[in-house]
């Protein structure tokens, strides 16, 4: 649609020369931790800022898509989520180059090369990260006679991802809690170790030809279904957020947003710790970036906005006010991120576990255009084995390949 509406960018502002705004627009979804942000700009700076928060990262992005598509009606500064940044990417040229020397080096290298399209611009810069490591029950753990506290832990599911379903075969044998909540959370974790999973470099979709993807749905399948480790349950459902006050399910695969899900759904439940340790080593899921379309009319000031809200200190700000984790190496290594605790998870040092986890993590999938659709796909297929048992794990395999096939 992008490439057959609007008219091309053709990198002319009319901010470029021209005095400071007097407002900004800024569109967000879900929680990014910048009301007081946004704020203390405004004092700095006398621009006022309209703030767009939009209920959920698919609207935004329908939304983003649109205006793009139209030529206008974008906001000066637009969030795009990680997941949806390379559909994007093939109109890098509809977004201004964020290059900068006086940003080089801010972020984890990762992070960065991410939203540097073909031709080497920048086209985001990185707000939070979303590393992983593993929340548990230590209470379900102590009754199922595994170890409890977090150093042995993460002893105990250092290892691969055999060696995470081995160690919940002995739980569930023990224990009348599931091991995981449900099949699609765990092949969040999964899929995000695989370097090239769902489409080559040059546009080719491999999904269902892959071995390293069809290996991991049989292996993530055995173990949910036939080794009883899942509690059968959809996440964000009802029935999963109930899950947590019923002692539903024993671990979690953590990014650092996921705390506050677990923490507000199992509030007045005791026992959640975290570890440092993520089975397969390291992995990243979620995080996103702040990208200045190239039809605004204030694109320097815009520009300005979005290297303040992204720079070290404000990172702080933003992960002190809801635990949005930073990107920037400077963030990750101050004292307010390397010191911080969780009272819910048992005083946790979560800063620096998941600091340590944001630099454990050394792949980030290649992430087609089509990724997204992909992996709902791959998604519904497990969930129509583990969840609704509507299927065996073949035949809803080839639906998933009937899905894909119809992607070509």
């Amino acid at each position: 649609m992008l490439s057959a509406c609007g008219n091309e960018a053709d990198g002319e502002t009319s901010g470029s020369e021209a005095e400071a705004p007097e407002s900004l627009t800024v569109t967000t979804f879900n929680e990014f931790g910048y009301e007081e942000l946004f704020e203390e700009y405004e004092e700095l700076t006398g621009i006022r800022i309209e703030h767009n928060k939009v209920d959920t990262a698919e609207n935004a992005r329908d939304a983003l898509r649109n205006s793009l598509g139209a030529g206008t009606g974008a906001s000066d500064i637009e969030a795009v989520e990680v997941d949806w940044l390379v559909e994007f990417m093939q109109y890098s040229d509809r977004f201004e180059d964020l290059s900068d020397p006086e940003v080089e080096g801010r972020w984890l290298d990762w992070k960065y090369q991410d939203a540097v399209d073909e031709d080497g611009r920048l086209i985001g810069y990185g707000t939070d990260v979303g590393p992983q490591a593993l929340c548990y029950r230590a209470d379900l753990f102590e009754e199922a006679g595994l170890p409890t506290d977090r150093e042995e832990v993460a002893e105990l599911l250092d290892g691969d991802w055999e060696n995470y379903f081995e160690v919940g075969r002995e739980f569930v044998a023990n224990s009348e809690a599931a091991w995981y909540s449900g099949s699609d959370n765990i092949w969040q974790g999964m899929i995000n170790q695989v370097e090239v999973p769902y489409e080559t470099e040059d546009g080719e979709i491999i999904a269902d030809t892959n071995p390293e993807v069809k290996d991991r749905y049989d292996a993530l399948v055995t173990a949910s279904v036939d080794d009883g480790l899942s509690a059968g349950l959809s996440q964000w459902s009802g029935d999963w957020t109930d899950a947590f006050q019923r002692d539903g399910f024993a671990t979690m695969l953590c990014p650092g947003w996921m705390l506050g899900v677990i923490e507000g759904n199992a509030d007045g439940v005791e026992g959640w710790d975290i570890a440092d340790v993520f089975p397969g080593g390291g992995g990243n899921w979620g995080g996103s970036y702040l990208t200045v379309p190239s039809q605004g009319e204030n694109v320097e000031a815009a520009k300005e906005l979005a290297a303040w809200l992204t720079a070290p200190e404000q990172q702080i700000k933003a992960f002190e006010a809801i635990g949005a984790f930073p990107s920037t190496v400077e963030a990750l290594e101050s004292e307010e991120v390397q010191s911080a605790t969780d009272e819910f998870f048992n005083d946790a040092p979560v800063g620096e576990i998941l600091a340590n986890r944001a630099e454990a993590v050394e792949i980030q999938p290649l992430k087609g255009p089509n990724y997204l659709l992909i992996n709902v796909a791959i998604q519904d297929a497990l969930n129509r084995v583990d969840v609704d048992g509507v299927d065996d794990a073949e035949s809803s395999w080839e639906k998933f390949v009937d899905d894909v096939e119809a992607m070509r």
